[in-house]
């Protein structure tokens, strides 16, 4: 083994394949033990490595050299094996602080560095914590904060971070002046992670004050930190962008050459769609199936029809689901089913009909995928038996009426369907390929 990721938990991690899509070496991911760590590294039979949580505070008592940089922050992502000696260095710096001032460009005002006039919210007290606060400085942040769950000396604990920073947002007036906005999260926690996705670290709205938020976790693509950041109107990002960035510059170190910036957005794009669902969402009949099938094979994504699975795992059609249990029951097994695969990312989904019914479908799908709003008109329609809500012509008119409104706030691109099927796919896939 030459390089690898070392870790307690790497059953989710995207290192793999992105070390990979450098083009320079094979990579592999090593599950450690508290206990092995000791022996693996004291063993020396790797070039290099990637490490992260829990070791990248624990490696460095096992480093022959440390890079000023990693010793100044006092954690280690990247370990690199030269004449026999183990040097350690902090890539998790650069990634982010280029990440940050990527997503908070917007904020600085032409200002530099980034952060400046900003006060600064660290979620977390942890090895990435430590990169954070490391970051801030560089980029000129005016305060910053550390916050935690647990009660430490000089942290904040998250009621005092809302005593001292909450209270309910501004009402937006014609006349009212914006409030300033200078409270910027870096979100070092684990909290929001897959498989644990449900979860925030705390309430964005509980900030007047919020400017933008970053947040390290990459796995879902947008954390319900970040998607409810973004439903305030202000710039939120995961870290898939930290990620890539700090895995080309551990590249760098561990082949003495730099990664170009060209190959770098181009691994971010083609990692973040490869990851990506795509979800269609419109009304029974509207094409999602057959145009969901096109674009799955177009862009090698499995085929997933929410309503094929529920009737296979039911035994029984739609139809009689809503019969025998009623449209209560139907709902349920849909919002379990979207839970479940919704953190699967890579797939390409069709939705029933009445999936934007519930909120939380809609912000699950979101976390990990796009959604597309196959819209044909209500005359272009056609009634089905095999279709309990959509079983008359009148029936499917005064459904359009009530769930158009629903299609569009929560679609991402509206693809219009009024000729073929080939011509939506068309449509749907250059619309896909478009979108950054």
């Amino acid at each position: 083994m030459q390089y690898a990721l070392i870790g307690e938990r790497l059953a989710h991690s995207f290192s793999p394949e992105l070390h990979r899509s450098f083009g320079r070496y094979d990579y592999a991911c090593l599950e450690l033990a508290p206990s092995e760590l000791g022996s693996f590294l004291k063993a020396r039979r790797f070039e290099g490595l990637n490490v992260t949580i829990p070791y990248k505070q624990a490696v460095i008592p096992y480093l022959d050299r440390l890079d000023p940089r990693a010793a100044a922050i006092g954690a280690v992502n990247t370990v690199v094996k030269r004449d026999g000696l183990l040097w350690g260095y902090n890539t998790d710096f650069g990634g982010m602080a280029e990440a940050i001032c990527h997503l908070l460009a917007p904020l600085s005002a032409g200002q530099s560095p980034a952060l400046a006039g900003k006060t600064l919210l660290i979620l977390g007290t942890g090895g990435s914590s430590k990169t954070a606060l490391a970051v801030c400085a560089a980029l000129g942040a005016t305060e910053v904060f550390r916050v935690s769950r647990r009660e430490q000396a000089g942290v904040l604990s998250y009621e005092q971070l809302l005593k001292r920073f909450g209270g309910p947002r501004p009402s937006a007036g014609p006349s009212a002046p914006e409030a300033p906005r200078q409270l910027v999260i870096l979100n070092c926690t684990p909290v929001g992670m897959f498989p644990d996705w449900e979860r925030l670290p705390l309430r964005p709205a509980a900030l007047p004050g919020l400017a933008g938020v970053f947040d390290c976790v990459y796995n879902p693509l947008r954390t319900r930190l970040v998607l409810e950041t973004r439903g305030l109107g202000l710039p939120a990002g995961g870290g898939l962008e930290m990620l890539v960035r700090q895995a080309a510059l551990a590249c760098g170190l561990f082949t003495g050459s730099a990664v170009e910036e060209g190959q770098i957005l181009g691994t971010l794009s083609a990692l973040g769609r490869s990851r990506e669902n795509l979800v269609l969402i419109g009304m029974p009949g509207c094409g999602k199936s057959t145009v969901g099938s096109l674009l799955a094979k177009a862009l090698g994504k499995p085929f997933v029809d929410l309503d094929a699975v529920i009737e296979a795992r039911a035994g029984k059609p739609v139809a009689a689901i809503f019969a025998e249990a009623g449209e209560g029951r139907f709902r349920e097994l849909e919002s379990a089913l979207v839970q479940e695969l919704a953190g699967q990312g890579g797939q390409l989904i069709a939705t029933g009909g009445g999936t934007v019914l519930r909120e939380e479908n809609l912000r699950r799908l979101r976390q990990n995928g796009r959604i597309f709003f196959l819209d044909r008109p209500p005359e272009a329609l056609r009634p089905s038996p095999e279709r309990p809500l959509g079983d008359t012509a009148e029936k499917l008119r005064g459904l359009y009426r009530q769930r158009y409104g629903l299609y569009r706030a929560a679609a991402d691109c509206v693809i219009s369907c009024r000729g073929t099927a080939e011509q939506a796919f068309t449509a749907a896939l250059a619309a896909w390929r478009s979108l950054e």
